[in-house]
C-alpha cells in the first residue's frame, strides 16, 4: 500500500515538473553604454513592457527567392511601452572615466538583483561592442542583453 501511493506521488511530481517547464517565460533586458566621448552619447538599459509576437513579422518563402516581408512595416513591429533607466558614458572629456563605469555597474546589478526578487532568474549573458574605428570614428556602443527566465 506505502509503496503504491509513493509511486502515486512520484507520478504527480513528475507531471507537475514538466507542466512547469511547459509554462516557462522568458525576458531580455539590454544594456546599451555609450562609447562616445565627452558625455555626447546615450547610455541606457532597455526593459520592454509588453509583449510583441513573432509570428506577425514571419512569412515563409515558398521556392527560396519569393518573399512577402515587403508587406510587413517596420512600424509595425516598434513598441510603445518600455521600461529605460539612465546610465552614464564609459567616456567623459578626459578619457575612460572609470567612475562612470562603477555607477553603472551598481545600477545594472540594482537592475538584475530586483529581477532576481520578482522571480526571474538570470539565465544567460551575452554581448557585443561596435567600437571606435579611429581618428574619424567617435562613435560606438557596448551592448550586452540579459537573458531571464521563469
Amino acid at each position: 500500500m506505502i509503496k503504491k501511493g509513493m509511486i502515486a506521488l512520484l507520478i504527480i511530481v513528475g507531471v507537475a515538473q514538466i507542466e512547469a517547464k511547459a509554462q516557462q517565460e522568458f525576458k531580455i533586458v539590454t544594456v546599451v553604454e555609450s562609447i562616445v566621448p565627452m558625455g555626447i552619447g546615450r547610455s541606457r538599459i532597455i526593459d520592454s513592457q509588453s509583449e510583441n509576437n513573432y509570428e506577425k513579422f514571419t512569412t515563409d518563402r515558398t521556392d527560396g527567392k519569393k518573399s512577402n516581408q515587403k508587406e510587413i512595416k517596420r512600424s509595425a513591429i516598434k513598441i510603445d511601452e518600455l521600461e529605460e533607466t539612465k546610465l552614464l558614458n564609459f567616456f567623459s572629456a578626459t578619457g575612460i572615466n572609470f567612475q562612470n563605469i562603477a555607477s553603472n555597474d551598481a545600477v545594472i546589478a540594482s537592475k538584475i538583483n530586483t529581477m532576481l526578487a520578482d522571480g526571474w532568474k538570470l539565465t544567460y549573458i551575452t554581448s557585443g561592442v561596435e567600437s571606435n574605428a579611429g581618428a574619424d570614428d567617435g562613435k560606438g556602443i557596448f551592448i550586452t542583453r540579459l537573458f531571464f527566465s521563469r
